[in-house]
């Protein structure tokens, strides 16, 4: 049984685990990574099961495969094609919270959830699923709020504290205090090299970004109000953020911390349910309860930006003012509303209900994945822009029911 170094910041959280870094220490993806094994597992008659509910969902780290957790264990699904790979049932009192893929491969990241957690919500539990069965485990004082993987870490959100930790031998690396963080706002980059992570700071409105390479911390004052979604991209270099108010999208360089582009979502306020960029930062898609799911067009040269700069956007490229502002040369006669950048492309959905959205591998495609099981790819037109074309239609927790 591995033990924690004993240091002050570790007095009130503490981990058990075994040792990671012998069999199970997690591998890079193989250019075309065989499906988890299928072993001891037989998918069940849709029409003799009843459906579980949804606890959570989450998609891999490039969005190619997602996990949902539910009240009886998880599931694993490819997206292109779409279909279940494998699933885990514990049966009542199997309750998953939050569940995270690394990649495509046998390691996995577990918190109990729902009403019976398979799990105590104060833990995260490494599960391998080539033996099927939990080989590591976090334990806190207080209720996990999120977790993220890489390749070389695991990071734990709690309300107040973030923890990254090794994830070979589960030594504590790191600690970060943040505002309350009921959400397990944190979001990590994903390519191989230096972490970038970005969390909540102490202060309303505030990301903190660490650069784990250059041992550099920045904090950017997004917005006035609380920071309610953000998401980075693969490497680190850009983040886009939202507040609880949900009007705006700012996208920041994360080096230096200078304000790229402001794009509206819309008028009234709403609840930002996820973020995300295109693999080339050159779209980013945004879903909301508000029922419509948006794409913006970036004006952001993410290749320019692997240099620090003392000076602002505008300084260094005067046409990234049009980004801002489509209508600057009338921005101080007109309310700011006017001036603004609107989306490119729109999906609706239903109102109210919870979505998370990403690019799909295919050219100008994203997915969506709805706390109802729905998954929709959707194809959008990067010229004349407009409402999207549903290309697929699945419902993950009804297998029959899709068209």
């Amino acid at each position: 049984m591995a033990h924690p170094p004993q240091t002050p910041s570790e007095s009130q959280d503490s981990y058990s685990g075994t040792n990671l870094s012998e069999p199970h220490e997690p591998t890079p993806p193989s250019p075309d990574p065989p499906s988890p094994p299928t072993q001891n597992f037989s998918p069940p008659d849709p029409d003799s099961t009843p459906s579980p509910s949804l606890l959570h969902l989450s998609f891999n780290q490039d969005s190619g495969c997602f996990a949902a957790g539910t009240d009886h264990g998880f599931r694993i699904h490819n997206c292109d094609p779409f279909r279940e790979i494998f699933r885990r049932d514990f049966g009542p009192g199997g309750g998953v919270g939050l569940v995270q893929m690394l990649f495509r491969c046998n390691i996995l990241a577990f918190v109990g959830g729902g009403s019976d957690p398979q799990y105590p919500i104060n833990k995260v539990m490494i599960w391998d699923d080539h033996e099927s069965r939990c080989i590591g485990e976090l334990s806190f004082r207080s209720e996990v709020k999120g977790v993220r993987l890489r390749r070389d870490k695991i990071v734990v959100v709690l309300l107040h504290k973030i923890f990254v930790y090794n994830f070979a031998d589960l030594k504590v690396l790191h600690h970060i205090e943040t505002i309350a963080n009921p959400k397990g706002l944190c979001e990590v980059s994903h390519v191989s090299g230096h972490m970038v992570l970005v969390c909540p700071g102490l202060q309303k409105g505030q990301v903190r970004v660490e650069h784990y390479g250059s041992k550099r911390t920045k904090f950017i004052m997004a917005h006035n109000s609380r920071i309610a979604c953000f998401t980075l991209t693969q490497e680190g270099r850009l983040l886009a953020t939202a507040s609880s108010k949900g009007t705006l999208v700012r996208v920041f360089n994360t080096l230096d911390g200078s304000l790229l582009q402001e794009v509206r979502r819309g008028a009234e306020r709403a609840e930002i349910y996820s973020l995300a960029f295109s693999t080339t930062a050159q779209w980013l898609a945004v879903s909301s309860d508000k029922g419509t799911v948006h794409v913006f067009s970036l004006k952001v040269d993410s290749g320019s930006l692997g240099h620090d700069r003392s000076h602002s956007v505008s300084e260094s490229n005067p046409s990234s003012l049009s980004a801002l502002s489509s209508l600057s040369f009338i921005k101080g006669v007109l309310p700011r509303y006017f001036s603004s950048e609107w989306s490119v492309a729109q999906f609706r959905l239903h109102e109210g209900l919870q979505y998370i959205v990403a690019f799909g591998h295919q050219k100008n495609t994203v997915v969506i994945l709805g706390m109802d099981g729905s998954f929709y790819r959707c194809q959008f037109d990067p010229v004349a822009g407009g409402e999207m074309t549903q290309v697929e239609y699945y419902n993950f927790l009804k297998a029959e029911e899709t068209f």
